[in-house]
C-alpha cells in the first residue's frame, strides 16, 4: 500500500499534514501475519483430523477384537449358563472392594 497524506484545516486556517505511512506499514505488517497464522493454524487443524481419524479407525478395531474375545471367553459361557450364581459373584466383588476403599 501507498502513504497516505491527508490535509486538515484546522479553525485557525493552518494546514496540517498528516502522514500514514507508519499506519499503512503497521497494516501490512499485521494482514501478514494473519495470513501466516492462518497457513499454520490450517495445517495444525488438518494434522489434529487426521490424526483423530486414525484414532477413531484404531479405537474401532481395537473393540472389535475385545467383543469377539469376550464372546469366545469361558466367563461369557459361564455367565450365561449360571446368571444367578454370576450375580453373587459380581455382588460380593462389589462388597469387597467397596470394604477396602472403606478403610482408607
Amino acid at each position: 500500500m501507498s502513504a497516505t497524506k491527508k490535509t486538515v484545516s484546522t479553525p485557525t486556517k493552518k494546514t496540517i499534514q498528516e502522514d500514514h505511512s507508519v499506519t499503512d506499514k503497521l497494516q501490512d505488517s499485521l494482514h501478514h501475519s494473519v495470513d501466516a497464522l492462518a497457513e499454520k493454524v490450517g495445517s495444525a487443524e488438518e494434522s489434529i483430523r487426521e490424526t483423530a481419524h486414525n484414532s477413531s479407525e484404531t479405537f474401532v478395531k481395537k473393540q472389535s477384537e475385545i467383543e469377539d474375545k469376550w464372546n469366545k471367553s469361558a466367563v461369557k459361557k459361564y455367565a450365561i449358563e449360571n446368571p444367578v450364581a454370576s450375580a453373587g459373584i459380581a455382588f460380593s466383588v462389589g462388597m469387597l472392594v467397596s470394604s477396602f476403599l472403606k478403610r482408607k
